[in-house]
């Protein structure tokens, strides 16, 4: 039976026995090492330094997250420095604001005296920011006009809304900042989620503010009762007489037997009225375009209740004998 050879490669006790006192003692060296090197003074480093902000929280309110901290250079003691550096049990300095909507930044001038005094033993050397800029703004309640958005609803074809649209109530009253409450400019925006609205409406709907103010801004009305009523225009179209104006016995049309036609859409309401108009298409000489010998075509009368009146053809061509 052949014999087994043993591993060249396996390491002996002894020598894992070394190995360990070997790596125990660089432990300790490089422990005693630190361990004196953070005893000595007249360091220098750069840390982010806690903040904080006391001012009347009842009555103002960050329109911002606030900052939290503030980088400054500091030197002193080793010890010290790797406190501050890693935020080990250092309280946050105190920034107190007596009227916090009056200003929108301090000065880092302003901060170094008491952040100085504060951070002792270590020593402030200076702040790597000019300024700490924040916006704090008075609590302020307001009351606004609802009105519909239009980019949340929409009517059916050829429907209007007819008259004002009623609001119950006819105010929303919102508490908060008051620079966001002065961007709404006295009015509040009413979202219906309704599409091609046909008939009279009335319902309640719930009033929606926009995801990025919804936590600083409280609403007292939780909805809003809307109707309004709506007419429908209808689609129409006339055949129109010819009335010359101005014209010499030497220009005539192209066409003598044209028949402009009218298109256009009525109020529904006025149908009956419609019918009792005598509408004509003049031609006046005095209009024509010269460089190309032709004549708009315009339409009398013109009702208010009309719209989208189109006339076909537009323009007639002159001839000159």
């Amino acid at each position: 039976m052949p014999e087994t050879k043993k591993s060249s490669w396996r390491i002996s006790s002894k020598k894992i026995s070394d190995l360990k006192v070997v790596v125990l003692c660089i432990l300790a060296a490089t422990t005693f090492w630190i361990l004196n090197a953070l005893n000595k003074d007249n360091y220098n480093t750069i840390v982010d330094y806690p903040i904080q902000w006391e001012f009347d929280r009842t009555n103002y309110i960050p329109v911002k997250p606030l900052p939290e901290s503030i980088q400054i250079q500091i030197s002193g003691n080793g010890w010290d420095l790797l406190r501050k550096y890693f935020n080990l049990n250092e309280p946050p300095f105190s920034i107190i604001l007596a009227e916090p909507s009056s200003r929108k930044f301090i000065l880092s001038t302003e901060l170094k005296r008491p952040l100085g005094e504060f951070i002792t033993p270590t020593q402030l050397e200076s702040l790597l920011e000019d300024s700490i800029h924040f916006q704090i703004d008075k609590i302020v309640t307001k009351s606004l006009t609802p009105y519909l958005d239009s980019a949340g609803y929409s009517l059916g074809k050829n429907i209007e809304i007819d008259g004002a649209v009623l609001f119950t109530p006819n105010q929303i009253t919102l508490t908060g900042p008051s620079s966001l409450l002065e961007s709404f400019e006295g009015k509040f925006p009413v979202y219906l989620n309704e599409n091609r609205i046909e008939k009279n409406f009335s319902r309640q709907v719930p009033l929606e503010l926009e995801k990025k103010i919804e936590d600083l801004i409280q609403i007292q009305e939780t909805e809003v009762e809307v109707s309004f009523s709506v007419f429908k225009y209808l689609e129409g179209n006339k055949r129109l007489k010819l009335k010359k104006v101005n014209f010499p016995r030497t220009v005539t049309l192209e066409n003598e037997e044209l028949i402009p036609i009218l298109s256009y859409l009525v109020d529904e309401r006025k149908v009956n009225e419609l019918k009792e108009i005598e509408f004509e298409a003049i031609l006046n000489y005095g209009k024509r375009n010269r460089e190309d010998s032709t004549i708009q075509v315009d339409v009398v009368p013109k009702p208010d209740f009309l719209k989208d009146l189109k006339i076909d053809p537009i323009q007639v061509k002159l001839k000159y004998e």
